[in-house]
């Protein structure tokens, strides 16, 4: 961790509340100098063209809390991180509503980068949640399988890669 001996405890949350960013980012820099730069991505429910009323989002809780604890300190141990915090929200969830929320907090924005995009490639692709779709005709759609090109991505940060 490049001379780094702070430890990052990441804050694992997994709710059905919907999150403020801008409030998830002043709690994580608060009285922190140190930090540099903080890179947060937040996902939102599409509407897919008008045809998604919803998507409903199912975990297995217990194990999707230490599913994303594992992979954000994984990602704490690669790069020299300052700050982690991961939000995913579970229910039925109208487009245009946040549904993940990644930040990540370090002395120098290249950290945080890495750090927030390992994050998304495994929630994309990886992490335990089921989404269904519910559809403006008012039929329920099947269940949302990852993309290939989400698979790529994550695929990068096999045996400790990292993006080049």
């Amino acid at each position: 961790m490049a001379g780094k001996t702070v430890l990052v405890t990441p804050a694992i949350r997994i709710q059905r509340e919907d999150f403020s960013a801008a409030d998830e980012v002043a709690a994580l820099t608060r009285d922190r100098a140190d930090i540099g730069a903080v890179v947060t991505f937040t996902g939102l429910c599409r509407d897919e063209g008008g045809r998604l009323q919803a998507l409903e989002l199912e975990h297995y809780p217990g194990m999707a809390e230490a599913e994303l604890r594992r992979v954000a300190e994984e990602a704490a141990a690669r790069w020299p991180l300052d700050g982690l915090t991961v939000i995913h929200r579970f229910g039925k969830l109208a487009p245009g509503e946040n549904i993940v929320l990644v930040a990540a907090a370090s002395a120098h924005r290249h950290a945080a980068f890495e750090a927030a995009s390992f994050l998304m490639d495994f929630l994309k692709t990886r992490a335990p949640f089921w989404k269904r779709e519910h559809l403006a005709d008012g039929t329920v759609g099947g269940w949302v399988e990852a993309k290939g090109e989400d698979d790529a991505a994550a695929e990068r940060w096999e045996a400790g890669g990292r993006r080049g």
